[in-house]
């Protein structure tokens, strides 16, 4: 089995992230998908997700592609995370650069190479 693993806030599932998920599930047959918590979402945007944690961590339950949702990281850090789920692949957007930085930085830290893989999801930001 090959776990590919996301990051982001879900706020409302739309075109942009039904396109990332369908792209990273590509790559894999094990979708495993982190949900941002409200307090990361307000500190990173500077204001609470439309849609509370529960109704966007429980509509991904519902997506297809989708295989486990789980909790995002209190501190915004994809590393303890990657370290718990193992994943074979961590796919991210274009505008997760942030994400990208910390998880090469921190490659010695994981139990087998994890390969990253960058979704163009065009104008449509995912978080």
């Amino acid at each position: 089995m090959k776990k590919v693993m996301v990051f982001g806030d879900f706020d409302g599932l739309h075109e942009g992230h039904r396109f990332f998920l369908q792209s990273a599930k590509k790559y894999g047959n094990y979708l495993i998908v982190a949900v941002s918590q409200d307090h990361i979402i307000k500190h990173l945007k500077g204001e609470y997700p439309i849609k509370n944690f529960a109704e966007r961590f429980e509509h991904l339950e519902t997506y297809d592609e989708v295989n486990q949702v789980v909790i995002g990281d209190p501190e915004n850090s994809p590393i303890n995370l990657i370290k718990k789920y193992n994943p074979d692949i961590v796919v991210l957007s274009k505008n997760q650069d942030f994400l990208k930085k910390e998880i090469e930085h921190n490659y010695e830290n994981f139990s087998k190479k994890i390969e990253l893989k960058t979704v163009d999801t065009g104008e449509i930001k995912i978080y």
